[in-house]
């Protein structure tokens, strides 16, 4: 990928230090305000390239349409709950977090809500700053033994385990992504959800909220678990059903909680955090000066290396970036982008494409399909308007615009080469390009073979005509009629019927219709 271009950032939340003078050092300029209502956020954020945000910054649809310049989206913790990451992706912004700033931080704070639950320390705290001492009253259980049920196995999931395994406690799990024998190496036994529940002690989820899990500990779900069973969450609020976890400990079904975070923060409904079995915290799962260096020091350094080319970690709606910062790639996302504009020049039709077809050949292209579609999308897509296509929304605007892009890659061949056929109001186009001596090239263009590859560089005019001897110098003498220089002229390998061939111009042609009498199609575009 070539860099992206970042020149002012804002930060809109109380960051680590190190954040801004990491930015700073590398050339970025950055401005800190904090507690920006949403009008002045809006307002604001027109001047700025990049946004850093922590979780109280509602990164909204308005927000992200008013910022014209914005690049980048980066959420110095894990998750992106608070920004609208499909208006983001639309505008071709990158969103990122830092995945593993906050893990160890966020589950040590588990680990404590797991304890206090099992020996009430912070209700015992409270009785004694009251002058009281009443050791009967705080009863508490042992954790060694106990069954501890871990819903999400990702980073945090991972260190909760390994460190409540050191009080004694089995370890069990679910997790629809990280694999059984994965989580086995560090002694939890996956299971279904309808298994895990009635085996539990203790429950502790550890998942993004999304649809589907939000209420995933809903009253059908407490139903199934032991009686008295504890449960903890610092992960998102919502995953547990809050009206449910309280009809639970009204009756005794769930024992106690630990929350640190609520559906609503600060939340106004007060029933959950002054019952006396609940455990709260007001979302300090990060909330460390080791947790708050680390996510600072992470996303600066993430923002600066994407902006250097070297690497992309931690963007959540552009995975298809991942693959693309290398000098080799940079070239082949030349040529996607290439071709898809002369395809684009080539459709007389002003209907929208119905259908692309993307075909990667060649074992150096075998991890390249999908940046290598999207690059051709991007071609294929860019008409001067507002939506701005890149390789971050092109797909997405083309979902939007009803095109069905299907991507294929063919192995075998030591020469790399893509392929691209595009379906319009009934009539195709295709075209096959490669990168030779660290050039894009067009090979073919609607099934006419070129005789020499043609270098997709500067301004191209391409025309379909019946090959014969006075065709060239018509071409040429029309051109020089018009003002424009012929750089370099390109024949089909075919010597009969009609036939595409490409000019080279020092510049477009102010009207193509001049060629009417000459050739049967014309295209040009500036590459």
């Amino acid at each position: 990928m070539a860099p992206i271009s970042i020149k002012r950032i804002l930060i809109s939340e109380s960051v680590d230090p190190c954040c801004k003078k990491i930015l700073q050092e590398n050339g970025i300029q950055v401005t800190e305000k904090q507690n920006m209502s949403k009008d002045d956020l809006i307002a604001e954020i027109k001047d700025y390239d990049g946004l850093v945000v922590r979780s109280a910054t509602k990164v909204t649809a308005d927000v992200i349409n008013a910022a014209g310049n914005l690049k980048i989206i980066g959420r110095a913790g894990t998750g992106v709950d608070n920004v609208d990451v499909d208006a983001a992706t639309i505008k071709g912004i990158i969103v990122m977090n830092t995945p593993s700033g906050n893990t160890i931080s966020a589950a040590e704070l588990t680990c404590t809500l797991l304890m206090s639950l099992s020996r009430h320390v912070p209700q015992a705290a409270m009785s004694m700053k009251a002058g009281n001492w009443d050791r009967k009253k705080f009863m508490g259980a042992e954790m060694y033994g106990k069954i501890l049920g871990i819903v999400g196995l990702g980073r945090i999931g991972k260190e909760v385990a390994t460190r409540m395994q050191s009080f004694g406690m089995k370890t069990i799990g679910y997790d629809p992504i990280t694999p059984p024998e994965v989580t086995a190496t560090w002694g939890v036994e996956q299971m279904s959800l309808e298994q895990l529940w009635p085996k539990c002690d203790y429950i502790t989820v550890h998942t993004p909220l999304m649809p589907s899990t939000a209420g995933l500990l809903n009253d059908t779900s407490f139903a199934k678990c032991k009686k008295g069973v504890k449960v903890v969450n610092c992960a998102r609020g919502g995953i547990i059903d809050e009206d449910a976890l309280l009809r639970a400990l009204e009756s005794g079904q769930c024992g106690g909680a630990g929350l640190d975070v609520f559906l609503e923060e600060p939340p106004k409904n007060r029933a959950l955090v002054n019952h006396p079995n609940v455990i709260s915290c007001p979302h300090l799962g990060a909330s460390t000066k080791e947790a708050q260096a680390r996510c600072g020091q992470d996303i600066a350094l993430q923002i600066v290396d994407m902006v250097m080319g070297k690497s992309l970690v931690g963007a959540v709606n552009a995975q298809v970036l991942a693959s693309t910062f290398t000098p080799e790639s940079h070239q082949w996302i030349k040529l996607g982008e290439a071709i898809g504009a002369a395809l684009k020049s080539c459709t007389t039709s002003k209907q929208p494409f119905s259908q692309v077809q993307i075909i990667t050949q060649g074992d150096c292209l075998k991890d390249s399909s999908a940046y290598m579609t999207s690059a051709v999308m991007v071609g294929l897509l860019s008409d001067g308007s507002q939506s701005c296509p890149n390789l971050v929304n092109s797909l997405t605007l083309a979902k939007e615009s009803g095109i069905t892009v299907i991507r294929n890659h063919s192995e075998g061949l030591t020469q790399g080469a893509c392929e691209v056929e595009i379906s319009v109001n009934g009539s195709s186009y295709r075209a096959t390009g490669s990168v030779q001596g660290g050039v894009p090239v067009l090979l073919e263009l609607n099934r006419s073979v070129f005789r020499q590859p043609v270098s997709l560089t500067g301004n191209l005019l391409f025309f379909k005509a019946v090959a014969s001897p006075p065709l060239l110098p018509s071409v040429t003498g029309l051109l020089a009629t018009a003002g424009v220089e012929m750089e370099s002229f390109s024949a089909p390998a075919a010597r009969s019927g009609d036939q595409w061939y490409c000019v080279g111009l020092s510049s477009l042609l102010g009207d193509l219709g001049a060629l009417k009498p000459l050739v049967k199609a014309a295209a040009q575009v500036s590459v």
